[in-house]
């Protein structure tokens, strides 16, 4: 079993909890990524290297998923059939916390049902209001991207099986936002994850935390927001589309649903080539199942759609309102589809991993961008 710890210019509590595990679990490995905290923060380093951690070295800051990912990439070599938890370096997860999530990991690996464990603190009550509103915005807007819920999206205490350590390596996010897209494409992935109840500490009101709650909320939630981005641009295009159809055709239920086929034709290309480009990244050798598994949804979408409007403008319901209800009630369904089913490249795991047992399992090839590890 190894404890990483990613940290970036740590305050007095990495010292402290280093030596507390391994006075606990004596032998335990613990493993430390200085993520580029300068010359000034050498000494404390050192100390814990002293104290029996391995420390490896970001020449400048990277962010904590790069942090995360070195660990990986590190252990893969070093200990490639040890599970892994990670903790926080600022005094948030206590050592009996982290060591419980330890010996769940174990049972799970007795049981043969090894899932991803996520240390989950009770975030009512005394809890200061930065880190509860960050929370609070994050776990809303995860369940509404992932599909399901999980009651702490900012925990850093986690368990992660040997088994799925080479898959957390190619979880897209250098920063904050590492975290939570591990926890959206988890399940999708066909991993499983469960929660366990751990103490909420805030030393100092969470002073040490480097999350920031507007700018990293903002971050880790961006595919959302770049998606409710490009759905208004597709919204305003089809909207002007149809009005214009309407204005200029005779009227009559038929020809309303030929102008709604046409405008929805129209944005319905705009959105393919924003998404595919812009909010979902796409691999550019897989334009056509891509394009494929968009109209087959599209068609779906318009009939939907073709039934809504149809449906509430017959109840008495003007135009442009039956047109803004129709399209909030699908946006979320549009959502999951594309993300999980549409732009998923469902290959790229597998060619990732075959390329990462391909390097031969030389530390160069593991450990990109590394300056130094002590022990």
């Amino acid at each position: 079993m190894i404890i990483l710890i990613p940290s970036y210019e740590p305050g007095a509590h990495l010292l402290p909890l280093v030596r507390r595990l391994r006075e606990l679990r004596p032998g335990i490995e613990v493993v430390v990524v200085d993520d580029g905290s300068g010359p000034e923060y050498a000494r404390v380093f050192d100390a814990v290297n002293d104290a029996g951690a391995t420390v490896l070295h970001h020449a400048h800051n990277r962010g904590k998923g790069a942090a995360l990912k070195t660990g990986f990439a590190y252990l893969a070599a070093a200990h490639p059939d040890e599970d892994i938890v990670t903790a926080d370096a600022d005094g948030q997860h206590t050592p009996g916390d982290i060591l419980r999530i330890c010996d769940e990991l174990g049972a799970d690996a007795e049981d043969g049902a090894p899932v991803l464990i996520l240390g989950a603190r009770d975030l009512r009550g005394d809890v200061p209001v930065r880190s509860r509103v960050g929370n609070a915005v994050a776990r809303g807007l995860f369940r509404v991207a992932a599909g399901w819920h999980a009651s702490d999206t900012q925990t850093g205490l986690r368990g992660i099986p040997s088994s799925m350590r080479d898959w957390a390596g190619t979880v897209p996010g250098e920063r904050f936002d590492y975290e939570i897209e591990m926890l959206l494409r988890v399940r999708r992935s066909g991993h499983s994850a469960r929660e366990v109840p751990i103490e909420t500490v805030y030393l100092e009101h969470n002073a040490s935390s480097h999350f920031r709650p507007l700018v990293d909320s903002v971050r880790v939630t961006l595919p959302l927001l770049a998606f409710a981005g490009s759905s208004l641009l597709a919204f305003l295009v089809d909207s002007v589309a149809l009005l214009v159809l309407v204005a200029l055709l005779p009227a009559g239920s038929g020809w309303l649903v030929v102008s709604i086929v046409a405008a929805r034709l129209l944005s319905a290309t705009v959105n393919f080539a924003v998404n595919r480009r812009f909010v979902f990244s796409a691999s550019s050798g897989r334009g056509r199942a891509q394009a494929l598994r968009y109209g087959l949804f599209a068609v779906l979408l318009l009939l939907s759609n073709i039934m809504w409007m149809q449906a509430l403008t017959s109840f008495g319901m003007s135009m442009p309102v039956a047109k803004v209800v129709t399209e909030a009630a699908l946006f979320l369904l549009s959502y999951q589809v594309q993300r999980h089913v549409i732009f998923e490249d469902f290959s790229a795991p597998k060619e990732r991993l075959r390329k990462r047992e391909g390097a031969g399992g030389r530390m160069e090839a593991h450990v990109p961008h590394l300056e130094r590890a002590s022990r």
